[in-house]
């Protein structure tokens, strides 16, 4: 109990070190992974030695996988690939089916890209879709928005859910079907919210405000999607090889469904089709944009190995005795990380942080809470993506990017983007606890 009080104190001073002061999340959980370790009477040496191996085993699995993951985003951003996909979709869906057509093109768009720049670049196509059609702003923006966010904190290869299954062991390819099957109702709840309910909210806004410049030459749709959806499908191929009952035998097809699944190599080939949406080959501009995406990859890649510092100090106390009543409790083993992540959401606003953190502290609970399983620790991964949405609110840069290139009031946001995070929280909550009882 008194780690357990110690362990709210360090992340009460975390939140308010990156939330009053602004100081960089790396350098605050690395603060409070040392400030942890003397609080709770490790030896010194151990404490050193502890901060040194969580960093560096989280990025030993993790770091070249969030790189990748990184660069596809920024190509499918630059190239005009994501519009592409969302106008693409539209054609698909119908303009009477706007709402849906975005809250899709969100959901595949933000699987590689952060859901803050995919909202901005699709943010001009969701005001001229708004005045050709007359369906109200803030409902497409809540769509955009929630389809965003639903694969953002719940699908490989963004940062969150992938740092996590890095911190808490979890297999990407399972964190990654399951979390495909967890964000449909997920973003559904919120689709359902944006179309019945945030209708009546007026926004008064400038078709062409946030018209960006259109790119001559943006690839086809298959180019676009392909470095989304391959190593999605090599993962996902590669965890159904491994089920116990070795679907596709032992022989050279298992070997290279390991191989090319394994999520390095899977990002790897997308970032190789990734290449091909630069027009023409143009060798100045595609290492301008490798260059971008891999700037935006080192600070979460840092914030990352910190978080797995944090984690591995706590694997040192005796917290995981205080959690092992949690276990008991009608196998709600899910609501607690749940609770963990959504405690810092709220607190300090970004989700990526909150996930990262989250995990180190749900680390040493993932056993005494039931969760050990294969099973069990990407549905942990998943409870945390889910706490990581309830809510975002003035805090949060993405709030201000959803109220700011929809040109809401803060008053028409919150009761639009911030109400839809609480239900996509509470649904994702919902969802992985009757998993949790079917699967676990």
């Amino acid at each position: 109990m008194i780690i357990f009080l110690w362990l709210l104190l360090v992340v009460a001073v975390i939140v308010w070190m990156t939330a009053k002061w602004n100081i960089h999340p790396f350098l605050a959980l690395l603060f409070g992974a040392i400030a942890m370790g003397f609080l709770a009477g490790i030896e010194t040496g151990v404490l050193i030695g502890s901060v040194g191996s969580g960093f560096g085993s989280t990025l030993q699995s993790i770091g070249i996988v969030i790189a990748a993951g990184a660069i596809i985003g920024e190509y499918l951003d630059r190239s005009g690939g994501a519009r592409v996909l969302a106008n693409n979709i539209l054609d698909k869906v119908g303009e009477k089916n706007a709402p849906l057509s975005m809250s899709m093109t969100g959901y595949i768009v933000s699987i590689p890209v952060f859901c803050d720049s995919g909202f901005i670049v699709l943010s001009a196509i969701n005001k001229a879709i708004a005045k050709r059609t007359k369906i109200s702003l803030s409902i497409l923006a809540v769509a955009l928005a929630s389809g965003l966010y639903a694969t953002h904190v719940f699908v490989p290869p963004t940062p969150g859910p992938l740092a996590a299954a890095a911190t808490l062991g979890a297999d990407i390819g399972r964190v990654l079907i399951l979390g495909l099957i967890v964000s449909v109702p997920v973003m559904a709840a919120a689709l359902l919210w944006a179309v019945l309910f945030c209708g009546k909210y007026e926004v008064n806004y400038t078709p062409d405000s946030t018209e960006q410049k259109e790119v001559k030459h943006p690839p086809s749709f298959k180019i676009a999607i392909a470095p989304i959806v391959v190593p999605i499908f090599l993962i996902a191929f590669k965890s159904i090889a491994e089920y116990p009952t070795a679907p596709l035998g032992e022989g050279v097809i298992f070997s290279a469904a390991i191989f090319l699944g394994d999520p390095i190599i899977a990002l790897l080939i997308g970032v190789g089709i990734a290449f091909f949406m630069v027009s023409g080959g143009k060798k100045k501009i595609q290492n301008m944009w490798l260059e971008e995406g891999l700037k935006k990859a080192g600070v979460i890649i840092l914030i990352t190995g910190a978080g797995g510092a944090f984690g591995e100090v706590l694997r040192e106390t005796d917290l995981g005795d205080f959690a092992a009543q949690f276990a008991t409790i009608g196998g709600l083993g899910v609501l607690v990380p749940f609770l963990i992540a959504a405690f810092l959401k709220t607190a300090q606003g970004s989700s990526t942080v909150a996930i990262i953190t989250a995990a180190a502290i749900s680390a040493p609970l993932i056993e005494p809470l039931g969760l050990d399983s294969t099973m069990g620790t990407a549905l942990a991964v998943l409870a945390i993506g889910a706490g990581s949405l309830t809510v975002s609110h003035v805090n949060d840069s993405y709030f201000w990017v959803v109220a700011k290139f929809s040109e809401m009031d803060t008053a028409t946001a919150l009761k639009t983007h911030t109400v839809a995070t609480l239900i996509m929280g509470i649904t994702g909550l919902i969802t992985l606890q009757i998993m949790a009882w079917v699967l676990i």
